[in-house]
């Protein structure tokens, strides 16, 4: 039994008259419950409202309660409304369960508030029980926030999933998957509803086998449907890096040690997803949200603060590829709807996608090019420090030559230009110009302002900023401004 059938489990024994339960697949839910109820299923009159549909019964008993109710009226007709249904709800029997179907639809409405009100004292009575079934993330109005019981079913887990990647391949005629192949298959759709998860396996197998790569294409697509979630899927690894060794060595210990994440969650420039707008509500609740997410997960995570270009977002993404987890970009911004609740249903669902797919074990890195936009009380949860990201030094700048040279096929015998203070990125535009101008590195360079001159002040702040407080990507131990810029030479002329 799973720990949501055991809630539900209490709940009744309790006598509770309304629960609210979220769920990614609300259909699979009303299964979930029918056998938490433990052999009584037949016992209790079962009934479930759509709004397409109107009142109907689940099972024999049910159907014979929801007959009454309607008195040989077209159900659709005289229940299709919420507040239909939950008017003729007051004249059911003792002893019964209603499901209502994507209630979170209506119950902003005034009519549906008090309908739903109007039930909590006579179904407490009599023994009855309104479960209001809703999608992941669904924010309850005020008014019934005291007087409901909410219980969100978590998606599936790493056993349940291993037991439908069985049942898949049984009902496919294939052989058993070895123990290696039904790992493989279960990461393929962790994250993802029973019922998606199945889809997406029947989906991958063939005559031929499973299809690995093509479950992970239909799963970054399902997960991609959540506003603000993308997962990557580039083929960078750690040695696509031209230097950032230290940076590179700690986060090797973190996804290689004991406990280790199970996923990576990449928020960029969250310095603008989180920056606080006078007035903006609706901002605020989403910092709330996610300060309160990483305070009950324990959730590990990084800063990763510098220069733009210097390698910060392509650090991230390497992560993926180096440790064969999945990299998931979180996009708060990109959540936010011009409507509250549906900005925190959107949160609430993306950190339930995050929760299944690193099994309670993501390490989140967030990156920014400014940090005085970020509370005291977010940057406190990134509790694994702040790194500084500064302009590559000439051994780095070096590595990153060699790399985008080869990549794009362009020949440094001619010579490099005079790349002192160029970040990396503006190396690879540099390769890259060259390759598909054909230019010669020189030519190319010519059409390259760097952010060290175009930005200088900017950087020159930031370096001051970090100098004593944060950790060096580049070097061991805390970094340090006037020591580098003596050692390295690479101070910003004024």
């Amino acid at each position: 039994m799973t720990k949501f059938q055991s809630q539900f489990r209490t709940a009744r024994r309790a006598g509770t008259p309304i629960v609210v339960v979220r769920s990614a697949d609300t259909v699979s839910s009303v299964q979930s419950i029918i056998l938490a109820l433990n052999g009584k299923q037949e016992t209790i009159p079962l009934m479930q409202w759509d709004v397409m549909r109107g009142l109907s019964g689940v099972n024999e008993l049910g159907k014979d309660v929801a007959a009454t109710a309607l008195n040989g009226q077209a159900p659709e007709m005289v229940s299709g409304r919420p507040t239909d249904c939950l008017g003729l709800a007051q004249t059911l029997p003792a002893d019964c369960i209603l499901f209502a179907h994507n209630l979170q639809l209506f119950w902003q409405d005034a009519p549906v508030i008090q309908a739903v009100l109007n039930l909590r004292d006579r179904f407490k009575g009599n023994g009855s029980m309104l479960v209001a079934l809703a999608v992941s993330g669904s924010t309850l109005p005020a008014e019934l926030t005291e007087h409901s019981l909410v219980l969100d079913e978590a998606l599936p887990s790493a056993e349940e999933l291993g037991a439908i990647v069985a049942e898949t391949f049984k009902a496919a005629e294939l052989p058993a998957p070895s123990e290696t192949a039904s790992a493989q298959a279960v990461d393929a759709v962790t994250g993802l509803s029973a019922f998606a998860a199945e889809s997406s396996l029947s989906l991958s197998i063939s005559r031929e086998g499973f299809d690995l790569a093509e479950c992970w294409s239909r799963k970054r697509k399902m997960i991609e449907q959540t506003p603000g979630l993308q997962v990557w899927s580039g083929k960078e690894t750690f040695s696509d890096l031209g230097g950032l060794d230290q940076f590179k060595k700690y986060v090797t210990a973190i996804f290689q040690g004991n406990d280790a994440p199970k996923c990576a969650v990449f928020m960029d420039e969250i310095e603008k997803a989180v920056a606080q707008d006078a007035g903006n509500s609706t901002k605020t609740e989403l910092i709330g949200i996610l300060l309160s997410w990483f305070q009950d997960r324990e959730a590990d995570g990084l800063i990763l603060l510098g220069v733009p270009g210097a390698g910060k977002s392509q650090a991230v993404k390497a992560v993926a590829n180096e440790f064969a987890v999945p990299v998931i970009s979180a996009n708060v911004a990109a959540m936010q709807d011009q409507f509250v609740g549906n900005s925190n249903k959107n949160l609430r669902k993306a950190l339930a996608t995050i929760d299944a797919m690193s099994n309670g074990k993501p390490c989140v890195f967030a990156t920014c090019n400014r940090l005085d936009s970020l509370s005291p009380e977010l940057r406190r949860r990134f509790t694994l420090g702040t790194f500084f990201f500064d302009l590559p030094t000439l051994e780095e700048r070096e590595k990153i030559w060699a790399i985008y040279a080869q990549k794009y096929c362009v020949d440094t015998a001619g010579g490099r230009p005079d790349d002192n203070g160029w970040t990396g990125a503006e190396i690879k535009e540099c390769c890259k110009k060259a390759y598909r101008l054909n230019l010669t590195l020189a030519e190319s360079a010519k059409y390259i302002v760097p952010v060290s001159k175009s930005s200088a002040e900017t950087i020159k702040a930031l370096r001051l900023q970090a100098s004593g407080k944060f950790l060096s990507a580049t070097d061991a131990g805390i970094y340090r401004y006037e020591e580098q810029a003596i050692a390295t030479g690479r101070k910003i002329r004024e």
